[in-house]
């Protein structure tokens, strides 16, 4: 199986980039967010003309998740059990075959201290009870998207400039952590052990050809699905078009 994630920032904006990539890598699953579209605007067609099968959690203008998949998933289940603010379309999960996919879209939290930090330390306590559940559930789980913080120094361009701000503070890292200890593994980490590896690079400054990132786009898994991974890596090929997501595509094959 191959798998992977990708926050499109805008799938009508991305959606010729999403098309062309699908059938150059032919994932069985791609897990999608900040789709930023209302489920019944999303662009089934296109999709599915490349045989995929698709759910979709999406609202107008932010947020919004969506699994395409090669064959129909079962159990599709929309939004975590207790759902954190209005306006949450940020979790979508469902089951292909025996496995089962977990997509997020964490929120960011915008500052350090501000009520939209504290929503996301809200919602990361959710996700954990959430998690919790499903791998008390599942023995093959995966758990992907757009995390939003980057785990350690390796993952951010550099530590001594970002540790303690958004993405990289103390609480959000801990809290990250909690989710882990439900049972989960960085499957990238399981691969590669190196630094300045990213998935994510503001448009600003020249960042991405600096290579100015934050590792925060993540596939994690629990130990059985762990121990079937074969390959993972970071596409940057898309982040290099022109109109590109600011994030790139993590794809994992698991045996």
């Amino acid at each position: 199986m191959i798998l992977a994630t990708w926050n499109v920032n805008s799938i009508n904006t991305r959606l010729t980039h999403l098309l062309d990539w699908i059938s150059f890598v032919k994932p069985n699953v791609v897990c999608l967010q900040e789709t930023k579209i209302v489920d019944e605007k999303f662009p089934f067609s296109e999709l599915e003309a490349l045989g995929y099968s698709i759910q979709v959690y999406g609202e107008k203008s932010y947020n919004g998740v969506a699994i395409l998949s090669d064959k129909p998933l079962s159990n599709v289940v929309r939004g975590l059990h207790q759902e954190v603010g209005p306006g949450s379309r940020r979790t979508i999960a469902g089951s292909y075959g025996d496995i089962r996919i977990v997509d997020v879209y964490i929120p960011n939290g915008g500052e350090v201290g501000s009520d939209k930090y504290a929503y996301k330390l809200e919602w990361l306590s959710s996700l954990q009870s959430y998690m919790a559940n499903e791998r008390a559930k599942h023995e093959n789980l995966v758990l992907c998207g757009d995390f939003n913080i980057a785990p350690d120094d390796r993952d951010v361009y550099d530590p001594k400039e970002v540790n303690g701000t958004i993405m990289c503070s103390e609480a959000e890292r801990n809290a990250l952590e909690a989710i882990r200890a439900t049972g989960l593994v960085d499957v990238f980490r399981k691969v590669h052990d190196q630094a300045g590896l990213f998935s994510w690079w503001d448009y600003r400054m020249n960042a991405f050809r600096r290579n100015i990132g934050f590792r925060i786009d993540h596939i994690w898994a629990s130990p059985l699905m762990a121990d079937k991974v074969k390959t993972i890596y970071i596409d940057r090929e898309p982040r290099k078009l022109e109109q590109p997501s600011d994030h790139a595509p993590v794809v994992a094959e698991f045996l």
